[in-house]
């Protein structure tokens, strides 16, 4: 009908049926001038195609996508786009899992799928295709929490100690005590973005700068950071712009040098070491401060910040414990606060209503005076 009208409309209904015909009736259909040709593209052509008209990108979320990019490609790359099918999107996960696959974490695994799923949703966009092979794959990413380590005061104070030089002693106070991502925040820090009078530091934020009313957070020049900010500026070379000076070059790899230090610290190593010092200062801060001011001051939002950084420390636990002591034993305790009576062999709850009650045999009674006996009598 909209050949015979001379009209580029078509129905919504008539284009997903044209978008859902296999290639040889389409082609049929084209061959006789009832359609446009269709345009097709294969995985390694759409994908390397969209990437490259992301102008936007930053470069290191390019360079991920592009890891997304090669993976589909290794798998999926000569199959046309409109052939790849939900079960090839499910397979394709659970390659990414085995060693031809690059044996990949659960997370990154899901991270990857979930860049393949922008790519087909903007195949979609163009009308190439009409579903997400990848919509039925899960793409969420959960919290590493096996992969936490806090990194208390006795071993910052030894990691410090430890650092080469100046510039690594500002990039871990920066890292640990400022709670600043590294390295897209910390290189980026100059000492016009530090308030000493106000005691404050304004902190770009180039990960969410793309969002409105994004690019900057204030940051308070908590004691511990200031300290050492302020070494730093006074030997810091006159008309010096940035705060820290090492790892401008993409090709440095601080995380070695970072291990190193720990064997010299005598820290054990521990994974994903820089999100690691953020997530130990967002832990302690949260224990002292609104999770909305933290989480403010921190750069993420509430959600995120107990997902994925806050931790449970051991000192929490001995905390906790530390609670529940017998008054008796223990002259610090609350004694307003129900206590639990804890020994070796007998753990037993104090029950409020019986709080008035004398424990213990009626031999202990003998020496009672009549003064000292409570209205309540032996029985609440």
């Amino acid at each position: 009908t909209a050949k015979i009208l001379n009209t580029a409309d078509i129905d919504r209904g008539t284009a997903l049926w044209l978008q859902g015909l296999g290639q040889s009736l389409y082609d049929k259909l084209a061959s006789v001038g009832l359609v446009e040709e269709r345009r097709t593209f294969t995985v390694r052509e759409w994908v390397r195609g969209y990437i490259q008209s992301r102008t936007d990108l930053k470069d290191r979320t390019r360079v991920i996508m592009g890891q997304a990019e090669g993976s589909l490609v290794a798998k999926l790359g000569d199959r046309p786009i409109q052939g790849v099918s939900e079960s090839d999107a499910v397979a394709f996960k659970a390659w990414l899992r085995t060693p031809a696959g690059g044996g990949l974490a659960e997370n990154t695994a899901r991270r990857r799928c979930g860049h393949a799923r922008q790519f087909f949703a903007a195949a979609i966009r163009e009308g190439l295709i009409t579903r997400n092979p990848f919509a039925a794959v899960s793409v969420q990413v959960g919290s590493a929490e096996a992969k936490h380590r806090f990194i208390n005061a006795e071993e910052c104070r030894r990691i410090l100690e430890a650092c080469p030089c100046q510039d690594w002693r500002t990039l871990f106070a920066l890292a640990r005590w400022g709670g600043l991502r590294f390295p897209s925040e910390v290189l980026r820090l100059t000492w016009r973005d530090i308030d000493w009078q106000e005691g404050r530091m304004s902190v770009p934020e180039p990960k969410v700068e793309h969002h409105a009313g994004r690019g900057r957070r204030c940051v308070p020049l908590f004691p511990e950071l200031r300290q050492v900010l302020a070494v730093a500026f006074e030997i810091a070379p006159e008309g010096a712009e940035f705060v820290v000076n090492r790892y401008r070059d993409r090709g440095a790899n601080a995380r070695t040098t970072f291990a190193k230090i720990l064997d010299r610290a005598g820290v054990a190593r521990f994974e994903r070491p820089f999100c690691n010092l953020r997530s130990s200062r967002v832990t302690e801060l949260r224990q002292r401060f609104d999770p909305k001011v933290v989480a403010v001051w921190m750069g993420h939002s509430e959600s995120v910040s107990a997902k994925h950084y806050t931790q449970v420390r051991p000192e929490d636990f001995a905390a906790a414990v530390g609670r529940m002591t017998d008054p008796q034993t223990d002259p610090q305790a609350d004694p307003n606060t129900p206590e639990t009576h804890r020994t070796p062999d007998h753990r037993k709850t104090v029950n409020p209503e019986k709080a008035c009650v004398f424990p213990g045999s009626t031999v202990r009674f003998a020496g009672i005076r009549r003064g000292e006996m409570l209205r309540q009598g032996f029985e609440p």
